[in-house]
């Protein structure tokens, strides 16, 4: 079993591109000179994710109604996207486990933390490594010398979910886009009940900018006629763009804000962010309930909802793991929008008790009392690492400025890498990504100016894998101290974290699977 799923690992591994593309796709592309941009001229770069989609799927045997069929809920967006369907997900199985409807649940993420089967779930649980591989080695060799060039990395796994949540029955999948929307793989599906579009911000320009209004205009992409629409307010000139594009698709789109009926005390919601997903949550589970449940149970009650909330899990996101005096708060934040907010949410959890994982038990939460002067010293530590063709200086920088803001004081910084053990086994998922460039001497140095223009007195380090910075981390917090230590910066270094905090306290395990 275990080679079984090393070679499926391995095959979709071969599917990566060595490289971003850097040329302007091709101008017969369907409705590319469309999209806005500084000099009228398409922005996408490479061949559009969505080409070929279509033909593959059929070649597997699966119809447009194959996939219709799987009562789709799309979600796009730059930042909260993988919230807001975790988010659906967990109220839609709170709703099945008390009504019998839905029964089985389909979940697209991306991209995975620890093992690449977290990206597609059943009924919150990710395919068992025997199950993923069969389907992964189903649709190669339903595709193989048939269609030429294959699909690369991100089109394989789609097409491995949408087989797989066919073949198993599912009665409603949840899609969140890749990068994009208009041009994105999972926009092959034509019928969605709903879709959603999340916070919109600059992220992932190279592939949808240069402006603000492109990568709007992209991220509708995803509406489709007589399917409803909802999105999360938004700045004005990308309002523009979506309610522009609804009326040029006929779709009804509606803005929503914060729902004023969520429960005040959940713990799911303590970030302030998670309240704006889960109320877009809400309005797409509720939207397909009305199309799809029977009519005695077409919509969450309150119990759904609370249910929902205390069953929600997302690990890496606003992620808050104690190990006796040690806590770690992990968050995937990487872009200017997310970073901002997963140091707030340091800076409220570390001054305030709130509820966490207590890796002794996983599914346990425990509530801390409220911070008091009798509270024992608190060590604070930073362990940061983001390598990729962002501006991972200013990254840096803005989350300093915004724990300067919340007058929390980090004691000590660690710039780390993507590397895990410093055995230097490999020990990562075959299928994570390798950083576009390397943390250079130089690029270390632009981070330490970066960090030091907000905090000119910080004592920073370079450690180079992740089990090193986390063991500096304890160093720093030995004692009668408490240590708090912020890990963020970049998915891949949560997914390393995760995995060795883990394995350290035998918590979470990745073979609690669907099978």
């Amino acid at each position: 079993m275990e080679k079984l799923y090393s070679s499926a690992t391995a095959l979709l591994n071969s599917r990566r591109r060595k490289v971003r593309p850097s040329l302007t796709g091709g101008s017969k592309i369907h409705g590319l000179d469309s999209m806005p941009s500084l000099n009228g001229t398409p922005s996408l770069k490479g061949t559009p994710s969505l080409m070929g989609v279509r033909e593959w799927l059929q070649e597997l045997g699966h119809s447009d109604d194959d996939l219709n069929g799987l009562n789709v809920i799309h979600v796009s967006g730059t930042k909260g996207k993988g919230s807001t369907c975790a988010f659906v997900n967990s109220l839609l199985k709170a709703h099945g486990e008390r009504t019998g409807f839905p029964r089985k649940i389909g979940l697209y993420t991306s991209p995975h933390l620890r093992y690449v089967q977290e990206r597609i779930q059943i009924n919150s649980r990710p395919m068992s490594e025997i199950l993923f591989a069969k389907y992964v080695f189903e649709v190669w060799h339903g595709l193989s010398g048939k269609i030429s060039p294959g699909p690369r990395y991100l089109q394989l796994l789609f097409l491995i979910s949408v087989h797989a949540f066919i073949r198993e029955g599912i009665d409603v999948a949840i899609y969140e886009t890749h990068c994009g929307g208009e041009y994105d793989a999972t926009n092959v599906i034509q019928k969605p009940i709903v879709t959603g579009v999340t916070t919109i911000g600059m992220d992932h320009v190279e592939q949808l900018g240069p402006l603000l209004e492109n990568i709007a205009w992209n991220k509708a992409g995803i509406f489709k006629p007589d399917s409803p629409a909802f999105s999360t307010f938004q700045e004005p000139a990308v309002a523009t763009v979506l309610q522009q594009r609804a009326n040029e698709k006929s779709v009804a789109l509606q803005f929503i804000g914060v729902d004023p009926t969520l429960p005040h005390d959940a713990r799911a919601l303590k970030p302030e962010v998670q309240k704006m997903n889960c109320s877009l949550a809400i309005v797409l589970a509720n939207t397909f309930l009305r199309v799809k449940a029977p009519r005695d149970s077409c919509t969450l009650t309150s119990q759904d909802i609370v249910q929902g909330l205390e069953q929600f899990l997302w690990p890496g996101r606003f992620h808050r793991i104690v190990d006796g005096n040690h806590q770690w708060f992990l968050d995937g934040a990487h872009n200017e929008l997310s970073i901002p907010k997963a140091a707030q949410w340091f800076v409220e959890a570390t001054l305030e008790g709130q509820g966490y994982q207590d890796l002794s038990d996983p599914n346990k939460v425990k509530v801390e009392a409220h911070v008091s002067s009798t509270s024992p010293p608190c060590t604070r530590v930073l362990i940061f690492s983001h390598i990729s063709v962002r501006d991972g200086a200013a990254l840096l920088k803005g989350v300093a400025e915004a724990l300067h803001r919340g007058g929390v004081q980090i004691q000590h910084v660690i710039l780390s890498t993507y590397e895990q053990q410093q055995d230097g086994a490999t020990s990562m998922d075959p299928c994570s990504k390798i950083p576009e460039q390397p943390f250079s001497p130089e690029l270390q140095k632009d981070y330490i100016e970066a960090y030091r223009s907000i905090d000119p007195d910080a004592r920073i380090s370079i450690e180079p894998t992740i089990e090193g910075a986390l063991n500096l981390a304890r160093d720093t917090g030995r004692g009668d101290d408490h240590m708090h230590a912020l890990v963020t910066g970049s998915l891949y270094l949560i997914g390393g974290a995760l995995r060795l905090l883990e394995k350290d306290t035998q918590g979470l395990s990745p073979n609690n699977t669907a099978t």
